[in-house]
């Protein structure tokens, strides 16, 4: 078997959603496959700062940012932030939309100060929700909007009420931007990712490729959201979980059983990568 390179969303995948602590099978699986020489990065929507703690398990590196920031070992290959403009801009037109942001630095993370209470009052949601109302009640790396100095943004996560409090940012944003929206349940509120056009995940899976000299042919990717999407569609051999929202199972190869049932490791022992 071709030595394959691994790519891993973190919540709702590798942990259970809004945690840092993998299964014991997940960390298993992980090693089993850098023992056979295959490698593993994580591919997360998460800054550095909030997939640090992940680090310690031992990862070939990273695509981070939703794709805006890609490390392989020690060398970062690829580095893109908003501009100042693009940030101000987003903050304004979501703002005035009554938009909840928070915007993510590469060392930090900054939330609007009343995104906890609007959170509590929601019902449901999905892997992505669920990370960030942990984090909010942990304080995990996220500072009040207020605290923002202006360094460098790679992106910004929104939650909402309706879908029409992002018109008036869609309008202005939409051609540098992909609203990437999650699948959400009814009456659950409305929640997702500005991401930069010039950057994905699945762009983030190509950088590394190209950079290790490895065909897209060699690679696995999983995931459970619809951030993993552009993930999904370029590796080569597609999973997604079982917790993981149904239009990301129709498109991809295999559906594995839930991060809380093992479903890494039984991936990978299917996937002859053990």
């Amino acid at each position: 078997m071709s030595k394959k390179l691994i790519f891993v969303d973190i919540d709702g995948t590798l942990t259970p959603a809004g945690t840092n602590v993998p299964p014991d099978s997940a960390l298993t699986a992980v090693r089993k496959a850098q023992s056979a020489g295959h490698k593993v990065f994580l591919c997360t929507g998460r800054n550095y700062a909030m997939l640090e703690p992940v680090l310690q398990y031992g990862f070939d590196g990273m695509v981070a940012s939703a794709g805006g920031y890609v490390v392989v070992g020690d060398d970062v290959i690829y580095d893109c932030p908003m501009t100042k403009e693009q940030t101000e801009t987003a903050l304004t037109s979501l703002h005035e939309g009554g938009v909840f942001c928070t915007i993510e630095a590469k060392d930090r993370t900054y939330g609007d100060e009343n995104l906890d209470d609007f959170l509590k009052g929601q019902t449901g949601g999905n892997s992505e929700i669920e990370r960030w109302r942990k984090a909010l009640a942990s304080k995990l790396s996220i500072h009040p909007m207020r605290e923002y100095d202006g360094r460098p943004i790679y992106k910004v996560v929104v939650m909402c009420s309706s879908w029409d409090q992002l018109e008036p940012a869609r309008k202005l944003l939409e051609k540098d931007f992909d609203f990437c929206m999650q699948e959400i349940k009814e009456h659950s509120c409305v929640n997702g990712e500005l991401i930069n056009r010039a950057f994905d995940k699945g762009r983030g899976v190509r950088r590394v490729c190209s950079y290790l000299g490895v065909p897209i042919e060699d690679t696995i990717g999983f995931g459970d959201s619809m951030n993993d999407l552009a993930m999904i569609k370029t590796v080569h051999t597609s999973v997604c979980m079982e917790n993981g929202a149904e239009a990301l199972k129709k498109i991809s190869t295999m559906v594995c059983p839930s991060v809380t049932d093992d479903g890494l490791y039984r991936a990978f022992e299917k996937l002859g990568l053990l």
